[in-house]
């Protein structure tokens, strides 16, 4: 008898690639690259001159989990009110760090507002839009003097709508005399890394540190993304800051940052990420911040909070009762975490499984942490709950919401107050 042989088990590799090793830069009370966990950053769109609505949508940001944020620093009215929003957020004891965007006249605010200066923890700078001929580099050199004198990080962010065209144009023109020229799009990539790369040497030689310098090099088509930020990780070990640019609205928006974030953080290569999703108009700006981290979290890379999965449902799951607890479920986590975090260290690991049919249902339950199967269309009305693989209890009756959160609170308290407990 002919026996096959069978592959070694458990010996295909599951997993990212080891992350991309670059050099640590502290943003404020912030560490990016350096092997640091993953940061999540967002960006405001309110008039930073107007200092109540930028307050109240930092802060909203911070609370959902960003961990940096980004503000428009473009007039003298806005950098004076940046060490005044400073002031108000730690107020209210908001402490997330503040980077300025700076463009065309960066140089001269940040000089003749040394608040500003000093109240931010990062400044972001485009080579491509920094100034112009003889002016760029010495605008530029008068920033990174600025960001050394206030000990402060950098982020030099190549954008593909912004790029540098007198370097572009010399590629281009590099390039039609090779004998088999590379096509354009391909030169383009290579000036945004040409752009970022030289710039950082730039900076170092004017005296900034490494570790106070971030890249990015931003373009709005995933493939060319993944490509360009590849391309920078082959060739220095500066911390990189990854963001697919003008990303776009809704669905789109979500499902093109998530595909080329993705890819590239399954190979090691990005240390602070940023979904640029253009909002509805009066849309929850919070939006970018939970999509990256449930991009971050779905990879396995970090949990922010408890994870709910349900099924999609089907025909054989008429009732909408599982799909009503879900979202109940999953809005009463949501709502509980600001409490639970300062009181049960690790919650956010807890994973909470509200199936719809005995199909899938008790076999997903019992590999969550707790679990409810509910009953399916023509289905014994009864539901069974998991907890760590065992079935424990089966709900009936119209309180099985009500009973089924219960018994969540209940395992939050057993097992992640007793963590709570031996820190003191």
């Amino acid at each position: 008898m002919n026996e096959r042989a069978l592959p070694c088990l458990g010996a295909e590799h599951s997993g990212p690639q080891p992350r991309h090793l670059t050099v640590p830069v502290r943003v404020g009370n912030v560490l990016v690259g350096g092997g640091a966990p993953i940061v999540v950053q967002s960006m405001t769109n309110t008039d930073t001159a107007d200092i109540a609505a930028t307050v109240a949508q930092v802060a909203a940001l911070a609370r959902q989990g960003s961990e940096l944020v980004r503000i428009t620093v473009d007039r003298d009215e806005a950098a004076a009110a940046v060490p005044k929003i400073r002031e108000r957020l730690d107020r209210v004891g908001i402490d997330v760090p503040l980077i300025g965007d700076f463009h065309y006249i960066g140089h001269k605010l940040l000089a003749e507002h040394p608040a500003c200066a000093e109240a931010l923890a990062k400044y972001r700078i485009n080579p491509g839009n920094v100034g112009f001929k003889d002016k760029k580099d010495r605008q530029f050199g008068q920033i990174v003097e600025l960001a050394i004198k206030h000990r402060k990080a950098v982020r030099i962010g190549a954008n593909w709508g912004s790029l540098d065209q007198e370097l572009l144009t010399a590629l281009m023109d590099e390039n039609a005399l090779q004998p088999r020229p590379l096509d354009a799009r391909a030169i383009m990539r290579e000036a945004m890394v040409q752009s970022a790369l030289l710039s950082a040497v730039r900076a170092e030689e004017i005296g900034l540190g490494k570790d106070q310098i971030i890249l990015s090099a931003k373009v709005s088509g995933v493939q060319d993304l993944i490509t360009v930020y590849r391309m920078l990780a082959q060739r220095s070990d500066y911390a990189i800051h990854l963001g697919l640019t003008e990303a776009g609205m809704g669905s789109k928006g979500i499902v093109a940052s998530s595909a080329a974030l993705g890819i590239l953080l399954q190979e090691g290569i990005g240390d602070t990420i940023r979904f640029s999703l253009t909002p509805e108009p009066g849309g929850d700006r919070t939006l970018e911040v939970k999509a990256a981290q449930e991009l971050l979290q779905t990879m396995g890379f970090r949990a922010f909070v408890p994870q709910v999965a349900a099924c999609p449902g089907c025909g054989r799951t008429t009732s909408t009762v599982f799909q009503e607890l879900a979202r109940d479920i999953q809005d009463w986590i949501a709502g509980s975490m600001q409490d639970w975090k300062t009181r049960y260290p690790g919650v956010e690991a807890l994973n909470v499984a509200v199936m719809g049919c005995i199909v899938n249902g008790p076999g997903e339950s019992k590999h969550a942490d707790i679990g409810i199967s509910l009953p399916g269309t023509g289905e014994e009305p009864t539901a069974p709950v998991f907890v760590d693989g065992k079935k424990v209890k089966t709900l009936r009756g119209p309180a099985i919401a009500a009973e089924f959160k219960a018994m969540v609170a209940d395992y939050v308290t057993q097992r992640y107050g007793r963590r709570a407990d031996a820190a003191e």
